[in-house]
């Protein structure tokens, strides 16, 4: 026996059906349920949620929360992140978070709190309490270490993900989530690989990031959340230490070459991969979330900015520390990984919706990046 609720939905659709054969244009538009049918995770989205209403005004700054487990906002880039978006929109207006207790500097700049993506009460919490209108949703394990430990990288970066969708699903609340080169995989066109294509990853790492966009976009035009995403090549930090991904070689070996001169890569000498000074990262990151959402033509975009293998980047190494050695003792899985992301990005879409463009190419990296750990100005005082 069908119930009346059922009826209800069942005459819905049929609205929602005839409506759309009627006219061609209506195929463009989204197609909203109402909001008691609604609801993907165990946290079911209420029929109270306001998805349209602006949570903030124009004239006043967003109020911004930066998530984390561990490797998240404590990590690589949320800190970085955390700088930027205080010096536009004030301290006291973006809000670190992560489950480890922070270092003195890190809780000193301004505010933190303790927050868990995996309880969803506690982020939600979060949310109301702090009036949080942008999200930026960073907690994630990495490529090599996903592998190593399959079920919390399933827990954290799907699990975590759904908590974090259906938070700012139902407060309005504009998300910002990274993807990756590791959602492309060994099918994946690679040089350059587009924004569209084949994505066939096999790591738990780039499985859980194609899932990300997927649900992401589902959101955007099934609940209208105002989903945002960038796929980012290797980042590139001077003042933060490797995490656990593939890319990191391009990291330990500037560590390396600062303590003693010499570094044994884990990756072979010919592998070309995209990398990204965090600067840019960064800035591409607030640059996509400014955007007026009008200018962009998808919810998921690639930025690049060079693409080298560990030779090159050797070779450019030694144009400042001439005595630098580098030997290679590859790591078969990473070696596997590497060579199932793209050489090249494809990021004219991001170029040309909202103006998308790096300002770091490899020898400003390479300069940069020597300069923070000292190592041009000890070889300037051997010579």
């Amino acid at each position: 026996m069908v119930s009346e609720e059922q009826m209800l939905f069942f005459g819905m659709l049929k609205q929602l059906v005839g409506g759309t054969a009627q006219s061609k244009a209506s195929s463009c538009r989204k197609l909203v349920l109402p909001l008691q049918f609604l609801g993907t995770s165990q946290h079911r989205i209420t029929a109270e949620a306001n998805f349209h209403s602006a949570s903030f005004s124009e004239a006043e700054p967003p109020r911004v929360l930066i998530t984390a487990v561990s490797l998240g906002g404590l990590g690589q880039l949320g800190v970085g992140l955390a700088n930027l978006l205080r010096k536009r929109f004030g301290k006291d207006n973006v809000i670190l978070s992560d489950i480890r207790k922070p270092p003195a500097h890190v809780f000193h700049s301004g505010p933190f709190v303790y927050a868990n993506i995996l309880d969803y009460k506690n982020l939600r919490e979060i949310v109301v309490n702090h009036r949080i209108s942008w999200l930026f949703h960073y907690s994630a394990l990495l490529s090599a270490v996903g592998e190593a430990n399959v079920s919390l990288a399933r827990d954290v970066n799907i699990n975590g993900l759904h908590n974090v969708l259906d938070v700012a699903a139902e407060y309005n609340v504009r998300l910002f989530v990274p993807s990756t080169i590791g959602a492309f995989g060994p099918t994946s066109p690679r040089n350059p690989a587009p924004d569209l294509c084949i994505q066939r990853p096999r790591t738990i790492y780039g499985v859980s990031k194609v899932h990300t966009e997927l649900m992401g976009e589902y959101y955007y035009y099934r609940y209208g959340l105002d989903f945002r995403c960038l796929r980012y090549p290797g980042i590139i930090s001077a003042d933060s230490q490797p995490g656990g991904g593939t890319t990191d070689y391009a990291v330990q070996i500037f560590h390396a070459a600062a303590k003693n001169g010499t570094f044994e890569c884990n990756l072979e000498a010919s592998t070309r991969l995209p990398m990204m000074y965090i600067s840019d990262c960064l800035r591409a990151t607030l640059e996509v979330m400014e955007a007026p959402e009008e200018r962009l033509s998808m919810r998921t975009y690639n930025i690049g900015a060079m693409s080298f293998t560990p030779e090159e980047l050797a070779q450019e190494l030694r144009k400042h520390a001439p005595d630098f050695q580098i030997t290679y003792c590859v790591d078969p899985l990473r070696q596997a990984i590497a060579e199932s992301w793209p050489m090249i990005l494809d990021d004219s879409n991001a170029r040309k919706d909202w103006g998308w463009k790096h300002g770091f190419d490899l020898p400003e990296l390479v300069a940069t990046m020597l300069s923070f750990h000292g190592v041009s100005a000890r070889v300037a005082q051997v010579n």
